[in-house]
């Protein structure tokens, strides 16, 4: 039996600058952040040849290419796994439709597994690149490469999407004492709105010349970003991110609605300085900078539901072996 932990994300800076029309003609930057919500994923070797999957429906079946989960199908194609295995997963949050990127982490999470349930050492790269040739290549899917990356490598990293495919990725070097100050600056707010970001990805992915200018912008302010959290400019780290904030919403129809405007609204006139919707919109939870001290009169005034989180520095990791 194989467990792996991996870590969920959030996003400050340049999400959508990651996806393919856009990086390949001119690069992209992205500000993430790992945080200590997470998917596990279980694997386990089975009595008989048959192969188990339990997740939000339980699948029994004789063959890999029975398989109705498109992640686990081809993962366990890519890795040469035909049969005589049971797969569980569990998530700390909701794994649908909340804009953490739960569909990447657990893909990373399984990879993990797998690998170390054939007995193959594996590189956080690697487990990055399969799930990215899985998501993006193998079975079509719409959207970026930031969710992937942050999976595997944990932290909170300035991400740069290159045009011939490669992927730098710079860790935020702060100490303990000025990350903390950081954390406690940012307040996590769960709308209890779930969605569906494929509908949101494809007409994004359908405008991005058009709008190419404002993913230009979001690039540029991924750098001021990371360079602002090394100073501790708390107003003009939630200005950065209202300004990509107000980009982001410019790139299509979807990424936010009139319950999300009239709570992002609500939020700056309590006292935050910035924020954002999490992930590709419509959805999920908002994050927002401001001061400790005006947090409870934020989190009063949207009545929503706050998740106290720290940050993750390990991505994902192997958590149980078991040979018996």
């Amino acid at each position: 039996m194989i467990i792996t932990k991996t870590p969920l994300r959030i996003t400050f800076v340049g999400g959508g600058t990651d996806i393919p029309e856009y990086y390949r003609k001119k690069g992209g930057a992205v500000v993430s952040a790992a945080i200590n919500k997470y998917i596990y994923v279980i694997v386990n070797k089975k009595f008989d040849n048959k192969i188990r999957i339990s997740y939000s429906k339980t699948e029994m079946v004789d063959s890999v290419e029975d398989i109705e989960h498109p992640s686990v199908r081809e993962s366990l194609k890519l890795l040469g796994i035909d049969g005589g295995i049971e797969i569980l997963s569990i998530s700390d949050i909701p794994s649908k439709g909340t804009g953490l990127g739960s569909s990447s982490t657990f893909l990373v999470g399984l990879l993990n597994a797998l690998h170390a349930y054939k007995g193959e050492l594996t590189s956080r790269e690697e487990l990055a690149r399969e799930a990215v040739l899985i998501e993006r290549e193998i079975l079509k899917e719409p959207g970026g490469k930031q969710d992937q990356y942050m999976a595997a490598y944990g932290g909170i990293n300035l991400m740069n999407f290159n045009q011939d495919e490669s992927v730098y990725v710079r860790p935020l070097s702060i100490n303990a004492k000025s990350l903390e100050d950081f954390r406690n600056h940012l307040l996590l707010l769960y709308t209890g709105i779930q969605r569906n970001s494929t509908d949101i990805h494809k007409k994004q992915r359908e405008e991005v010349i058009k709008k190419e200018e404002y993913y230009d912008e979001m690039k540029e302010l991924a750098y001021t970003f990371f360079e602002a959290v090394y100073k501790a400019e708390y107003p003009r780290i939630g200005a950065i991110m209202d300004a990509n904030w107000k980009n982001k919403k410019k790139l299509t129809d979807g990424i936010s609605n009139d319950i999300i405007d009239n709570l992002y609204e609500l939020a700056m006139k309590k006292g935050a300085y910035g924020g954002k919707l999490i992930g590709a919109g419509g959805g999920g939870f908002l994050l927002f900078v401001c001061e400790p001290s005006d947090s409870d009169d934020i989190i009063k005034a949207l009545s929503l539901r706050k998740i106290d989180f720290d940050f993750d520095f390990e991505g994902s990791r192997i958590i149980y072996v078991s040979k018996d």
